[in-house]
């Protein structure tokens, strides 16, 4: 175990359960050799706890090699799909001076000396003796570049590495994880929402047909994985609702949740798995958020309270892709990050 080899034989049909081949070795030619005693991995499942611990040798489990590969299917058809509907691959930049989401949660990127930090005369930190001359964060998303290369270039997406100092240790929050960013030129919600759509059932359809065995092995070892309900998720339209009827829903519900419902608070994945198992049975979008809980960026719907913004909620997960209309007002751009106490300076050019 643990072993590297190379084995000479001849592949024939196994008479064995379990497997169609096997190979009939007449030699074994030993690359590395790995201590039995010392070597962490056995043949015997391990949890995902303990594989964490093992992090340059959890890829030679099943478990992870099967992850591994469902990812390389899943990135293949991001990069299909978007190429196959005219959309160009822009790359955005890993370091920023902006904090394009307006929420706060950033990681610091900076070269100077911890053990020294230069301060300013009223005790800050003086990022102008840093590399970049200013403060330096991670980015949370690449979404301002695309915006402004999307009013030249047409329609354009991102797919790269983002990072959110969130205080979060849930699977809903990541610190670090690969982010897709279509900017749709000229379009609306609808047109957004379209594209969601569209997307997600391409991802779906393409993982069920070349990922078909590690989706087999996934499943028998996960309870939470179905391939029929994913085959179910590919053939079924996504409802729509607004979030203001999405409240109505969830107050007259018998169900008693964690987390409280009213007009004006974030839903909460208990209310949207509630939404997609129990009231819809399938996908649903969710759009037209209070302002007070969405971006700035977001364009301001007529009532004036709400934004046009939309969530694509999916059975047992709840949130899966997020978007929305972009405000191309610049007065109501500008009066939203006042009233939100986004610096204009930050993301002025």
């Amino acid at each position: 175990t643990g072993a590297a080899i190379r084995a000479f034989g001849i592949l024939k049909e196994s008479p064995g359960k379990g497997q169609s081949v096997e190979v009939e070795v007449s030699e074994i030619e030993v690359f590395g050799e790995a201590d039995p005693d010392n070597y962490p991995l056995q043949k015997k499942g391990h949890s995902l706890e303990f594989l964490r611990e093992t992090g340059h040798l959890r890829a030679r489990t099943n478990t992870f090699g099967a992850v591994f590969r469902v990812r390389n299917i899943l990135s293949e058809a991001v990069h299909e799909f978007f190429q196959g509907q005219g959309f160009l691959w822009v790359h955005t930049p890993v370091i920023t001076a902006s904090d394009c989401e307006g929420a706060g949660e950033l990681f610091t990127v900076t070269c100077l000396n911890l053990e020294n930090l230069p301060k300013k005369d009223n005790g800050a930190i003086d990022f102008s003796q840093d590399f970049f001359g200013k403060r330096t964060f991670l980015t949370v998303s690449g979404q301002l570049e695309a915006e402004f290369l999307s009013m030249s270039l047409g329609n354009v997406y991102t797919f790269g590495p983002t990072f959110r100092a969130e205080d979060s240790n849930t699977s809903r929050h990541l610190s670090e994880f690969w982010m897709i960013e279509p900017e749709i030129a000229f379009a609306d919600l609808k047109d957004d929402m379209d594209l969601a759509e569209d997307f997600f059932h391409a991802l779906c359809l393409k993982v069920l047909e070349k990922g078909e065995k590690e989706l087999a092995f996934l499943e028998k070892q996960y309870k939470t994985i179905s391939v029929k309900e994913l085959e179910h998720l590919t053939k079924k339209p996504f409802a729509h609702i607004t979030y203001t009827e999405a409240v109505r829903e969830l107050e007259m519900a018998q169900e008693k949740f964690e987390f409280p419902v009213r007009w004006g608070l974030d839903l909460q994945s208990e209310h949207e798995r509630y939404l997609t198992d129990k009231v819809f049975k399938g996908p649903v979008i969710v759009t037209d958020y209070p302002k007070e809980i969405k971006a700035f960026y977001m364009r301001l719907n007529p009532d004036e309270k709400t934004v046009a913004a939309m969530d694509v909620l999916v059975p047992k997960i709840g949130e899966i892709i997020g978007g929305s209309q972009r405000e191309e007002r610049l007065e109501i751009l500008k009066e939203r990050m006042h009233q939100m106490g986004v610096p204009i300076e930050n993301l002025d050019w």
